[in-house]
């Protein structure tokens, strides 16, 4: 799921959560997903945790945004969330 489809998804609340807890904004979150910006490899990361988070919360509506898909040099990532996961 990329970060467009996630938002889309996402109810307003959880919108606001992964934000918080990624210590960013709703809009910036926007941002991303419009590729307007590229996320550093540390918010990157913590997106990607946080989603993955959520998502495991939600019985399958929503899954965790990939942290390769918002930075400029996928290549450079090294996702915080253990493949099997």
């Amino acid at each position: 799921m990329n970060m467009t489809e996630f938002l889309r998804a996402a109810s307003k609340r959880e919108r606001a959560e992964v934000a918080e807890r990624c210590d960013t904004t709703v809009p910036y979150l926007y941002q991303l997903a419009g590729r307007h910006r590229n996320a550093g490899v540390p918010l990157a990361a913590r997106i990607e945790a946080h989603t993955a988070d959520l998502a495991s919360r939600t019985q399958g509506r929503l899954c965790e945004v990939p942290g390769r898909t918002l930075v400029l040099h996928p290549e450079q990532y090294k996702s915080p969330v253990p493949e099997d996961a």
